[in-house]
């Protein structure tokens, strides 16, 4: 748990720092902001696009009577791609960028998805059925 909060609160920020000076650099101050301005912008736009995407398919898998497995980590992955485009910098764009586009999404949902299983077979996650 240690080792996550210092990721999140030292490393993310300097490696992002670091980012928006390399790039500050090389197109210059004002470029630089607008673009953190525009991929915030086109970031939300997308994230609500998929997001509305995917709660239709869940809709449709529930009405279905399936249970909506896939959509779940589908909307895990894009709410976490939007907040990260919603922080300032370039490389968590990237990131989320690669978790709301449906062609990456994929791959992150494999290792999810893995990591479930994993939990599951140690007795770290229990899921209990409704009678």
């Amino acid at each position: 748990m240690i080792r996550i909060a210092f990721v999140l609160l030292i490393v993310i920020p300097a490696v992002e720092i670091f980012g928006i000076i390399q790039m500050a650099q090389w197109v210059g101050g004002w470029n630089t902001f607008l673009l953190i301005i525009l991929t915030g912008v086109i970031g939300a736009a997308v994230a609500r696009f998929e997001g509305g995407k995917v709660i239709e398919d869940m809709r449709a898998q529930m009405q279905a009577g399936q249970v909506p497995g896939r959509s779940m980590i589908d909307g895990l992955c894009v709410f976490a791609g939007g907040i990260m485009m919603a922080v300032p910098g370039f490389v968590t764009d990237i990131v989320g960028f690669t978790l709301v586009f449906p062609l990456t999404r994929p791959l992150y949902r494999a290792v999810i998805l893995k990591y479930i299983e994993k939990k599951m077979k140690n007795g770290h996650i229990t899921f209990y059925r409704r009678p």
